[in-house]
């Protein structure tokens, strides 16, 4: 992917341009902020997590998605510097969960947190999770693993985890089968597609202006320690 971030591999790198572009940005998204990364990776500086978590406070208009295998340490972040962006109710914080022994362990931490919305992302799903402890928690995404080598998914354990959320009341999003062919597996779990997702409010972008001098204020700050900045 020439010009991109991950042209020379998937080593850490900071990227100083990139922490402000979600203020660049018109009309509203849902930002999956690190489909590649994992945020709290144990060589993330703890200063730069904070200049990210500045960002998505003062973009209130997108709905963030953050995603992590490093639980422990998103739940000490969120319980003391984190605090004001873990009750932000467009800043949704999850936990991957691929099988029993390293998963859900996970979710104890994140239960833990002091978060205003909780998500599982379960994908690849590798086994029976058995009973889930879903309280406190406010989204459940399911899918298989795709690709070469894709280890199969049992629609036993998807269709478990589909009728814990429900029983409860938690939203279900299935992504997908997966599999070598992934496209050609679909998504549809029984005869059809879940697509729920948490309640989100409708907030509107602010003005040219206003979206202009926050961006302004995250360059000053990224130019005085360019360091800190992914």
């Amino acid at each position: 992917m020439p010009g991109h971030p991950y042209e020379h591999g998937f080593d850490l790198k900071l990227v100083p341009g990139k922490l402000g572009e979600p203020l660049r940005w018109k009309t509203s998204r849902m930002v999956f902020v690190n489909s590649m990364s994992d945020l709290f990776h144990e060589d993330v500086p703890e200063e730069y997590i904070a200049e990210v978590a500045r960002v998505m406070e003062l973009a209130t208009w997108h709905t963030f998605q953050v995603l992590t295998k490093r639980a422990a340490r998103m739940q000490e972040l969120l319980e003391t510097r984190l605090r004001s962006a873990a009750r932000r109710h467009h800043i949704w914080w999850g936990v991957s969960v691929e099988d029993r022994r390293y998963g859900l362990p996970r979710v104890e931490h994140l239960r833990r947190a002091p978060a205003r919305v909780r998500f599982l992302s379960i994908e690849p799903l590798l086994e029976d999770l058995g009973p889930l402890d879903l309280s406190g928690i406010h989204w459940v995404i399911v899918g298989g693993e795709s690709g070469a080598g894709a280890r199969p998914m049992d629609r036993r354990w998807v269709a478990s985890i589909r009728d814990q959320c429900g029983e409860a009341g938690v939203p279900f999003f299935f992504k997908q089968w997966g599999g070598v062919h992934k496209s050609r597996n679909g998504r549809e779990l029984d005869g059809r597609t879940h697509d729920d997702l948490p309640a989100r409010d409708a907030t509107q972008p602010p003005a040219p202006a206003r979206r202009l001098a926050l961006l302004h204020e995250v360059e000053r700050a990224a130019a005085v320690s360019p360091d800190r900045a992914l």
